[in-house]
């Protein structure tokens, strides 16, 4: 008996050592936290690059609250499957296929069916004997000029597929990056991923643009200044109206009109700016651009976009520049193996520092060698980013993104850069905010009804069982540091519906205490010695126990399988809380009760 005793002492000293160990990693992390946020922002950037891999591992192993307790965002995205589409036939698009594909996408939108299916069907209707397969054997091995319809759909469904997969992955790196503990990252139905951001409050735009961000880099050279010169000339020509009208007198007067010349402020001369405008006055400048008599007179090696800053010229109000850059790319954000936050020297202004692989360093190398003097743009998703004049070739790979909006923009455009580049733009379809303050009501009505049903129960449980009721209590207590330990260590989250199942759990904790007490002052009644109720006592409530706990554990685990969200979070707080009372009251009770019965069998009372 005595070395029983001692292997349950051991058994449970390693399992409280082992609860402790999980559950450091949670108050390591709390004190992390906190001395970061006590930082400035430059040194809170050197300071997790410096530990990355150290506040990783905590934040892994920390205990974490759900979107119900932290606050934070729900985000439904979905992808552009059309757009995909589109990428998949490249250069073999023509007409007719950008003219079906449009008209499959509107109708996908507006009646919520499936875009690969109408846009088949759509083909179909048009020319029942047309074979997609044109537009996509070039580009795949999967198809060939002599593939069926049928065999293009699912092509277009295997693409769609991996598309969200990836989506999905490279979702999930840039959250992890960003540093949300626990996030839900989960794909809905055949194009959409769900995402469950706890404790994102502060930050929803950067969480935005996180989620739709392409990542799309590249490398262009600028366009030549005579030439985009004289191309806005023509552009400014062809949108010049004249018109002709009669004052009262009857005299004729002819009124010259511009509306490129209201809304764009010409440079003046040679240069790599087509001109500058005011945020609000793009979308008016892309229709005037996108006029077709416009497009045929920009040369096809040029493309105009528009800079991602504003920029200061002496206007009083900020505008954006209209740059001409190069059509052809000449370095993609797949040569980029390493890209971090830093500060321009001379300016402390916040930039991003990049690197790149071999291969991509010598057509660096080659690029700046053949522009010296010249700017160069650096783009990501359809924006200049900076487009810097080259001074020297640059041989060894290196290259950085200036003009940000700040620190945290640096260290978001990082994430994004490291993360890699979605498969095709992510659209947000739906938004949800949990505020944090009724985050901290849910944590506090928790705490206080866990707490107001721990006081209960332990009233209770010394009222009516004397001293083996306070040794109950004693394993209530360490039953709720063990459910959390088990959570911690399985990485599980807190949840509302998490902290209902400890509450629960509360009373559960002692009922199998209830049956072994009353089952000892039946023997005693009986006439048994302490020693041999206790004996007895146990003993005969163990069936009961097991039976009891083992239905209900098994109804957790059907919970956890088919359930979701709270349910699922219910689930395991539950699993927990079963398996921790179970080793409370069958091991921890009985050592302290044997060691008061045999030690100071007068001390030990069951009411």
């Amino acid at each position: 008996m005595k070395q029983t005793s001692s292997t349950k002492i051991l058994f449970i000293l390693g399992f409280l050592v082992l609860t402790g160990y999980y559950l450091q990693f949670s108050v390591r992390h709390w004190l992390e936290e906190r001395h970061i946020n006590s930082l400035s922002p430059e040194e809170q950037v050197e300071y997790r690059f410096a530990n990355a891999e150290r506040l990783t591992n905590l934040r892994t192993n920390a205990l974490s609250f759900g979107l119900d307790l932290q606050g934070g965002m729900y985000v439904t995205l979905e992808l552009a499957t059309g757009q995909l589409i589109g990428e998949l036939a490249r250069e073999q698009r023509d007409d007719l296929f950008d003219e079906v594909l449009q008209a499959a996408t509107q109708r996908s939108q507006e009646t919520n069916i499936d875009i690969v299916a109408e846009f088949i069907n759509e083909f179909e209707r048009r020319d029942p004997g047309a074979r997609l397969s044109r537009y996509f054997h070039m580009n795949t091995d999967e198809l060939t000029r002599a593939s069926t319809n049928d065999e293009v759909r699912t092509y277009l469904e295997a693409q769609r597929n991996r598309a969200v997969d990836r989506a999905v992955e490279i979702i999930r790196n840039r959250i992890d990056r960003f540093g949300v503990t626990e996030p839900s990252i989960v794909r809905s139905g055949a194009n959409r991923v769900v995402v469950e951001l706890p404790g994102v409050d502060d930050d929803q735009d950067r969480v935005r643009n996180l989620l739709r961000g392409t990542a799309r880099l590249e490398f262009r050279t600028m366009a030549n200044p005579n030439e985009l010169r004289s191309t806005f000339e023509r552009v400014v020509q062809i949108l010049t109206e004249t018109e002709v009208i009669e004052d009262e007198d009857g005299e004729s007067q002819t009124i010259t009109r511009n509306p490129l010349g209201n809304l764009l402020l010409d440079i003046g001369g040679p240069d790599v700016r087509f001109g500058y405008a005011t945020a609000q006055d793009t979308a008016a400048i892309n229709a005037l651009l996108a006029r077709e008599a416009v497009q045929r007179v920009i040369p096809a090696n040029i493309q105009l976009m528009w800079g991602a800053r504003s920029e200061n010229i002496g206007t009083g109000t900020p505008m954006l520049p209209l740059l001409g850059v190069r059509s052809q790319v000449e370095l993609t954000g797949d040569v980029i193996t390493d890209a971090r936050p830093a500060f321009d020297p001379t300016t402390n202004a916040p930039e991003v520092s990049m690197s790149m692989n071999r291969e991509g360093a010598r057509t660096w190398s080659m690029i700046t060698a053949a522009n010296i003097g010249r700017p160069v743009a650096i783009i990501l998703d359809g924006m200049v980013y900076s487009y810097p004049t080259v001074r020297t070739q640059i041989a060894d790979g290196r290259s950085s993104i200036s003009g940000l909006g700040g620190l945290a923009e640096a260290e978001d455009l990082v994430n994004i850069l490291l993360s890699g580049a979605l498969p095709a733009p992510l659209e947000i379809i739906e938004e949800r905010t949990v505020g944090a303050t009724l985050g901290e009501a849910s944590i506090r009505a928790g705490f206080n009804s866990a707490l107001f049903g721990l006081m209960l129960v332990a009233i209770f449980m010394i009222m009516y069982y004397r001293t083996a009721g306070g040794i109950a209590n004693i394993a209530l207590i360490l039953n709720i540091v063990f459910i959390l330990g088990i959570l911690s260590a399985f990485q599980a989250t807190l949840t509302l519906p998490g902290i209902a199942g400890i509450v629960l759990t509360i009373g559960m904790a002692v009922d199998a205490n209830v049956l072994i007490f009353d089952r000892i002052r039946e023997e005693q009644r009986a006439g048994k010695s302490l020693i041999a109720s206790i004996e007895s006592g146990y003993a005969n409530a163990m069936s009961a126990i097991l039976d009891a706990n083992i239905t209900t554990f098994l109804t957790a685990v059907i919970l956890f399988s088919f359930g979701m969200g709270p349910i699922k979070g219910f689930a395991v707080t539950l699993m927990a809380g079963i398996v921790a009372s179970l080793f409370s009251a069958i091991v921890i009770t009985r050592v302290v009760v044997d060691w008061l019965a045999r030690g100071k069998g007068n001390a030990m009372s069951f009411g």
